[in-house]
């Protein structure tokens, strides 16, 4: 009987359990929904997550505000999220460095893997690289030809350990097989304020932060990193073009919640990112910054994770060979 009654009790607390998720579920969301940006505002996640989050909030009629928690390569803002209620009410935006992290940082506060729902791919923006508008290489082959030539004395300029610049910096060192000197700062904004000023002479960094300068001229652009050039930038050739080969590197975008949150609710949120990523606005906005949104079925919680597993295999002997690490 003791038995009995003890079975009975932990079926209705699993009921209740069930309830409560279901309840969650069907009224949510009933309130302003936090969307943390590991970065610095600005920058070019934030710019992503912005445009976002504000056609995600029309769709679910709560606002969406974004709370920038800079820090650590991302990593202090994806913690903050990681030991957050599981209620859908605190969000995460990152980048490829939530993939990057797990190899960059040795310890981290969370498991990149398993601390996290998933709710979809936003986008996956192209990277370009630029120097300043007075550097003597007129190509990308003069430009490898021009480093590997100076190797001692050019500067690569990148937003900190873990940003996107410092990532596709490091692929390009592998890819010429040239170690540089980099320069790190606090943010994409001071980084490439110093190479407008010519204080660093190379930078590699998202389309969505280079764009409108190399449109300006205002820095000289290279290559772009994408299979094929952009609409945006048309006169820029890929990285392949001028004869790196396979030297392809976007940065992919998720949006991720805390462990725990309940499925309906990031199905809702997934659904609502489909929305967003569809709408006329942000399909404009994501073209002017020279990316395109991420497809229904890359919005989707599968796609994201797979995508996740997938780069940090990809990154790991990339950051290991570099021996760069964070920790």
């Amino acid at each position: 009987m003791k038995i009995l009654n003890a079975l009975l009790g932990m079926t209705a607390v699993a009921a209740v359990s069930l309830i409560s998720a279901s309840a969650i579920a069907q009224t949510y969301p009933e309130r302003t929904i936090t969307m943390v940006v590991p970065f610095a505002a600005g920058g070019p996640t934030d710019t992503v997550a912005r445009l976002v989050a504000e056609s995600m909030s029309k769709d679910l009629g709560q606002q969406i505000v974004v709370e920038n928690v800079g820090g650590a390569g991302g990593t202090l803002g994806a913690g903050r999220v990681a030991q957050a209620d599981p209620d859908g009410y605190t969000v995460l935006l990152h980048h490829i460095g939530m993939a990057t992290s797990a190899t960059l940082y040795r310890k981290l506060a969370y498991d990149t893997l398993n601390s996290f729902e998933y709710v979809g791919l936003v986008t996956d923006v192209p990277m370009t690289i630029v120097a300043r508008k007075d550097f003597e290489p007129t190509d990308l082959k003069g430009l490898v030809e021009y480093i590997k030539a100076n190797k001692d004395s050019v500067t690569v300029a990148n937003a900190g350990i873990g940003a996107a610049s410092h990532l596709c910096g490091m692929m390009l060192m592998s890819a010429i097989q040239t170690p540089l000197t980099t320069v790190p700062y606090k943010g994409t904004g001071p980084a490439m304020t110093d190479l407008l000023g010519g204080q660093v002479d190379i930078m590699c960094d998202q389309t969505t932060n280079t764009t409108k300068q190399i449109k300006g001229g205002t820095i000289k652009a290279y290559a772009v990193t994408s299979p094929a050039r952009l609409k945006v930038l048309p006169d820029v050739p890929t990285a392949v073009e001028g004869g790196l080969a396979d030297f392809q590197v976007g940065i992919w975008h998720g949006i991720y919640a805390p462990k725990g949150t309940p499925a309906d609710v990031t199905e809702r949120l997934s659904k609502s990112l489909q929305v967003a990523l569809k709408d006329p606005n942000v399909v404009a906005r994501f073209a002017e910054l020279g990316t395109e949104p991420s497809s229904e079925a890359d919005a989707t919680p599968a796609a994201l994770k797979a995508k996740l597993e997938t780069e940090i295999g990809r990154w790991k002997p990339v950051i290991e060979a570099a021996g760069q690490y964070a920790d």
